[in-house]
């Protein structure tokens, strides 16, 4: 269980409407100051960009994305040794049985599912946090 409170996330999801809503519902319901990407590519610039004091705790990632995919983004992040630490939580459309097994072998800290709820996604994530 992780001592420290969750303050500060990255969002990386490329639909706009649904990144709107999920760092609406992230900011404002959460509390969560949320740094948004909306690619795989952004992400991976932006956190390398980031001043230690603004890195995020944890990263919210879409796992189907044109460009970088989520499984190609936590692959890279998890080969730089600054960045390899962050928990990421999968976010994804696919709520099959077996997608989720082979996302969850790939070692993150959770899979949350879409379409969500934005007045529990705060909950979700902090649950995640706490199960660290």
């Amino acid at each position: 269980m992780s001592a420290e409170p969750l303050q500060r996330l990255m969002l990386v999801e490329d639909d706009d409407d649904v990144r709107a809503v999920a760092c609406m519902a992230l900011e404002a319901v959460g509390g969560f100051t949320v740094e948004q990407c909306s690619s795989g590519a952004q992400a991976l610039q932006r956190i390398v960009a980031l001043e230690a004091a603004l890195m995020p705790q944890l990263i919210l990632l879409d796992v189907m994305m044109p460009g970088l995919d989520g499984r190609e983004v936590l692959q890279a992040l998890r080969q730089m040794p600054a960045y390899a630490d962050i928990p990421v939580v999968f976010f994804t459309a696919k709520a099959q049985h077996e997608e989720l097994r082979a996302l969850s072998a790939l070692g993150v800290a959770g899979i949350l599912c879409k379409p969500f709820d934005p007045m529990t996604l705060s909950d979700q994530v902090r649950d995640i946090w706490r199960s660290l």
